[in-house]
């Protein structure tokens, strides 16, 4: 049984289909990428996913649960969790207590303290726990962001893009972490499009565009295919 099933879900809004058909399985303990051009409906798929909207139709099955119609408090309650391609942490509050926030309102934590600090480890940010979210850096946002995502307790955790904006140095740093948390037995499903980011931990890709899923398999076949070559390239790519 897959951890996540996604069965031919669709969203429109009036007459745009955003989600056209998509339908893909997540095995637990996998990391798959999921690439598109902007306006393919990634981000809309996580909110599927996640319960910030709900389908036309379609189902999201989670465990083997249709969790088409709950809502997003409970779907963090049963195990998914997400970040967000913009940080948005609460700034007048430390790293340490914005971590405690999703460690006090996920999944089954006894000691949301103790917990919060294993997070702060797991991630890289324990040197930083006492200071204002609004004073770290970038990189150390992107970090947060995925520390608050961890302290709910996910077995499935998304990524919205977590790599933009960082340097090179900086995405190695955080790519690092990533695959620590995977190490842990976090499966993981990530939109990127920092492309070599992506293909360094990614087992499977998942391909939209335009709203219809065009790729999905391993990455090295994927990104040969004339298909991707196409959206990301041109018509007239033989590369």
């Amino acid at each position: 049984m897959p951890l996540l099933a996604l069965n031919n879900l669709n969203k429109r809004y009036g007459a745009l289909v955003v989600t056209d058909g998509v339908s893909f399985d997540v095995a637990k303990g996998e990391i798959v990428g999921i690439l598109g051009p902007n306006g393919a409906g990634k981000t809309t798929l996580f909110n599927l996913v996640t319960g910030t909207v709900l389908p036309n139709s379609g189902r999201v099955v989670f465990k083997g649960e249709d969790i088409s119609n709950q809502d997003a408090a409970r779907r963090c309650k049963q195990g998914i969790s997400r970040s967000f391609q913009v940080p948005q942490p609460f700034n007048g509050m430390t790293v340490f207590e914005n971590i405690l926030v999703g460690a006090t309102f996920g999944r089954t934590s006894a000691n949301p303290e103790s917990h919060a600090l294993q997070v702060l480890e797991l991630t890289g940010m324990k040197a930083k726990a006492n200071q204002l979210a609004g004073s770290i850096t970038l990189l150390e946002r992107k970090r947060l962001e995925l520390a608050r995502a961890l302290a709910t307790e996910p077995e499935l955790l998304l990524l919205d893009e977590i790599a933009g904006g960082l340097t090179e140095r900086e995405c190695q740093s955080l790519l690092s972490a990533i695959r620590d948390v995977h190490a842990s037995g976090v499966t993981i499903v990530w939109i990127e499009h920092v492309v070599h980011a992506l293909l360094s931990v990614a087992q499977r890709l998942v391909v939209l565009n335009f709203g219809k899923l065009i790729a999905d398999g391993k990455p090295e076949i994927v990104m040969n295919s004339r298909e991707v070559k196409s959206v990301y390239l041109g018509e007239d790519a033989h590369v």
